[in-house]
């Protein structure tokens, strides 16, 4: 649904909200995917840190990092209820001011957190904690973002949208960056001792600017239109009471219409959901990979991921103002396709052929078929669920799909290595998302239309 008519001219005004809120958007959306990048990047540091002790040894460590990553996804979908149905409730700006916030809380409970060293098993429970407040903040961010973004784009609509995604390609940069530049430049000892926190103090620093920028955002004008028929409706109802018992409003809140009437919609895009966050999350897990399996120094795949957050942050525009033209699904279709069929030769190459080159050329190749189908997602995503319960739709669907692909995915990678002794087993699991995203993009565009 489009904030203008076909025809209509584009004003200034437009235009200078529109990119307004693409830095309002942009921001808190980075400041949240850079602080779950820096832990993912981080695991094998957090795991000696917080979850190696006496008894428990290297990989047990790694799986309970990742599984503390892992359960805090458990609470995103509860995020994705609670904050979506407030935005579509009370507007995208007061919910986008709540998330960030939170982010901000849980990022400063990383920063302050005493290791195991210090206070035992209890710090394993504060990195917990802290995760899940960041959980709970993402699971309302990206459904509540992408809605504020997306409506107040007068046109091209898959192109604001996709700076959702540039915004992630940021976060993988700058968190990659640290941590190449920390296990370049930093001794261990300093990097196990204060180093690994110095990426949360940048992260911390960004939340004030992005508040602020939120706070002198005004509304959307689609969910201005919508309030205005709520209260014209209101209005009606209000006078219509003097002779006629007025209706109960039992089960026709956002969430209840998004839960008990749209389930074929957020289901079919919790599915078309799985091969952007599992991309993410391959790309993430390449650190850990590396170091532990193909004996690469500390530093080498975080070079990839620089590349990879480059080639998201360069591509997803460009891809979105593609998609403008010739739709969202066509390009997804496309991009789910490729990674069904290329990721396991990469796989084998780089088992294969384990060198910092090989490692870089695979992640960027990931980071490309990342940025070719995650950018287009957002206007994908939009078209499926109307104005009042579009960020609820988006949030539920997109935090299902974010946590049963993503959240577990380098927990699922982890084990599937140690269990199958396979080197190459990762992109097994990956070609089996992207096939199932295929799908239900079939599904999405044959049975709700989306271009």
């Amino acid at each position: 649904m489009s904030t203008t008519t076909v025809g209509t001219p584009v004003t200034h005004e437009q235009r200078v909200t529109a990119r307004r809120a693409v830095v309002a958007s942009s921001i808190g959306n980075a400041l949240e995917w850079f602080d779950i990048i820096v832990y993912s990047s981080l695991a094998v540091v957090i795991s000696k840190l917080f979850f190696e002790s006496d008894g428990i040894d290297r990989v047990t460590g790694t799986l309970l990092t990742f599984g503390t990553f892992a359960v805090s996804y458990l609470i995103r979908p509860l995020g994705a209820l609670v904050l979506g149905s407030f935005a579509d409730r009370h507007g995208r700006r007061p919910a986008l001011t709540i998330t960030i916030v939170l982010m901000m809380l849980g990022t400063l409970l990383m920063i302050v957190a005493p290791t195991s060293a210090v206070i035992g098993p209890a710090a394993a429970l504060i990195i917990l904690l802290a995760r899940l407040i960041q959980g709970f903040s993402a699971g309302g961010e990206f459904g509540t973002a992408t809605a504020f973004l997306i409506e107040n784009a007068p046109d091209r609509r898959a192109f604001y949208g996709s700076w959702q995604v540039a915004t992630q390609g940021i976060a993988i940069f700058l968190a990659s960056g640290f941590g190449f530049v920390l296990h370049r430049l930093l001794s261990e000892e300093a990097l196990y001792s204060w180093g690994w926190r110095v990426p949360y103090v940048f992260g911390l620093l960004i939340g004030p600017v992005g508040l602020f920028i939120r706070l002198r955002m005004d509304e959307t004008p689609d969910f201005q239109r919508l309030q205005d028929e709520r209260e014209r409706a209101a209005s009606a109802a209000a006078h219509d009471s003097t002779t006629t018992a007025p209706r109960p409003s039992l089960g026709r809140g956002p969430l209840a219409q998004t839960i008990l009437h749209s389930g074929g919609r957020w289901l079919t895009a919790a599915g078309v959901v799985g091969l952007a966050s599992m991309s993410v999350y391959t790309i993430l897990f390449m650190p850990t990979y590396s170091i532990q399996n193909l004996d690469l120094p500390s530093w080498a795949a975080y070079l990839g991921g620089v590349v990879a957050g480059l080639v998201t942050l360069v591509g997803s525009p460009f891809i979105g103002h593609l998609a403008d033209r010739v739709g969202p699904g066509k390009l997804m279709l496309v991009a789910a396709a490729v990674g069904v069929v290329v990721v396991y030769p990469l796989f084998l190459w780089l088992v294969a052929v384990p060198s910092v080159a090989t490692l870089t050329v695979v992640q960027a190749v990931l980071g490309i078929i990342m940025a070719m189908y995650f950018g287009p997602l957002p206007a994908l995503l939009t078209e499926m669920f109307p104005t009042e319960i579009r960020t609820t739709g988006m949030s539920v669907a997109y935090n299902l799909g974010v946590t049963v692909f993503g959240g577990f995915a380098p927990l699922a990678l982890a084990w599937l290595v140690s269990a199958t002794g396979s080197l190459t087993a990762p992109s097994i699991y990956y070609a089996a998302v992207a096939l199932l995203s295929l799908v239900s993009l079939i599904v999405a565009r044959r049975r709700y239309r989306v271009r």
